[in-house]
Formats: C-alpha cells, structure tokens, sequence
C-alpha cells in the first residue's frame, strides 16, 4: 500500500537520506522536482528536515556535517533498511564482514540508527524503529519505489544481507541476467529491494554502492525539470518490465533513479 503505519519488516529499505552540500538548495531543488514540502529541523537533530509528499513523510535532506577533523561526507542518497534492533543488527553486520561507520546512535525517541559498508563495499544504513517507523508513503509519485545494490562481487553481497539482515536473494522472472531480488521471511513473494552485478551497467572506477529510485507521474516532464534546475542526465529514459525509468544526478552529484510506472 502506498501509505505506511506500521513498523517495516526487517530488511526492508524504510528511509532514504541525502547528506547535502547545501541543505536549503537541495531542498529546494527536490521540492520542485517532486512537490516535496519541508522545513529546516531542529538544532537537536542537527538541522535535519523531514521532507513530506501530501503530508507524509517521504526522505529526509540533512546538512552534510562531520566530526572535527573528519572529511565531510559525500553528497549521497542513502538507503535505510530496517531493523528491530539495531544493536544486534550492528554486530551481525561486523560478523558478516561488514564495517560500522557511523553508530549505533539515538535520534531523540524516534530510532537508533547506524550507516554501515557491506562485505563488497557498498554503504547503506540501518534504522532501528522506536516512534518513526520510516516512510510514510511509497510507491506512488514523489516517494520511494525501489532502492538496490550494485556491487562487483553478487555472491558475497548476496550471502552477505542473508545474514546481516535476514534477507534472502534469488533471481526474478523480470530480471534474467545478473540481477537478484531481496525477499524478506514476512513477504517471500514479493522483493522488497534488489543486487545486482556491475560489471556490464558501470565503469570500472564505479564503486559499489545502493541507489535509490523515486516513482514519478510524467519521467518527460521530471526530466525536464531536473534538467532546467541544473541537473544532469547520466542514463537515458528507458523501458523496463516495471515502466520508463531514467538515471539522474543532482547539481552536487548524487545519483538517483526515477521511474514511470508501467500502467
């Protein structure tokens, strides 16, 4: 269902945050490219904003800050999966061959979180629900509707979600080729995310990474858009058995997709 009141199955991605050079202009810019409504946070969260499509919370724009003599994160989309415990996420992640970088930390009363690298490379975050369960709307125009690893080695990072977050891998009909589904214990017929392989999407200097895709109304008019606000276009709108889908980046460089539904 697009909107969410419930806690996510574990593993599933409930979040997606972008760390950003320059918080009110990113805000700006995905406001006009998706009617995302928000405000600065408070100074107890570090100024982050929860960003709202038709008064659901659908991503959160943060100010890209580090410790004192730490570089400044990159410029990022960030893809969260959950967790009901995010301490005993966290270690399994470490026995796993997985590396903390960042966390477990409190947000107030709202979850524990932590951002981590897999096995392969990749980093992603966990959130460790408490009041704010994630996402509040997905799936439909301007929230999330799919977010995947892309790694260069897909039996590891497979063997590796298995057994830091429970999730299992297998192929999809939709997908033939060097593309996995992610599928939970509460929802094996459905996946809730995806890995796949790199070798033949990316150049070779591409690290490994997960990307986030948004659903979209018109992907013509959203490109558009992008691309008057400064944005540029990296892969070119192309169909796929789940709609018209187009690879972008943002004024400051982070990558996301964007997807027409098909029907």
């Amino acid at each position: 269902m697009p909107e969410i009141n419930e806690p996510y199955a574990p593993g599933t991605p409930c979040w997606v945050g972008l760390m950003a050079q320059d918080q009110t202009a990113a805000m700006e810019f995905y406001g006009r490219l998706f009617g995302w409504s928000g405000e600065v946070g408070p100074p107890e969260f570090g100024g982050y904003a929860v960003m709202e499509k038709d008064g659901r919370a659908v991503a959160g724009i943060g100010p890209a800050m580090a410790p004192e003599g730490q570089p400044e994160p990159p410029h990022v989309w960030t893809t969260y999966l959950a967790s009901d415990d995010a301490d005993t996420t966290a270690r399994r992640i470490t026995d796993a061959g997985g590396a903390l970088l960042f966390g477990p930390d409190d947000v107030g009363t709202l979850g524990r979180m932590l951002v981590a690298s897999d096995s392969t490379g990749a980093v992603f975050g966990v959130w460790g629900h408490r009041d704010f369960v994630g996402a509040g709307r997905v799936n439909e125009p301007g929230s999330v509707i799919w977010c995947d690893c892309n790694t260069r080695d897909l039996p590891a990072a497979a063997a590796f979600y298995h057994a830091a977050l429970g999730l299992e891998a297998r192929p999809m009909v939709e997908a033939p080729g060097e593309y996995l589904g992610l599928f939970t214990p509460a929802q094996p017929d459905r996946p809730v995310g995806g890995i796949g392989a790199m070798e033949q999407r990316f150049p070779p200097e591409v690290p490994a990474h997960w990307m986030t895709t948004f659903a979209v109304a018109d992907l013509a008019a959203t490109v558009a858009t992008h691309t008057a606000g400064g944005g540029t276009v990296v892969v070119e709108p192309t169909s796929t058995p789940w709609g018209e889908m187009a690879g972008l980046v943002d004024p400051w460089g982070a990558h996301f997709g964007v997807m027409q539904p098909a029907g």
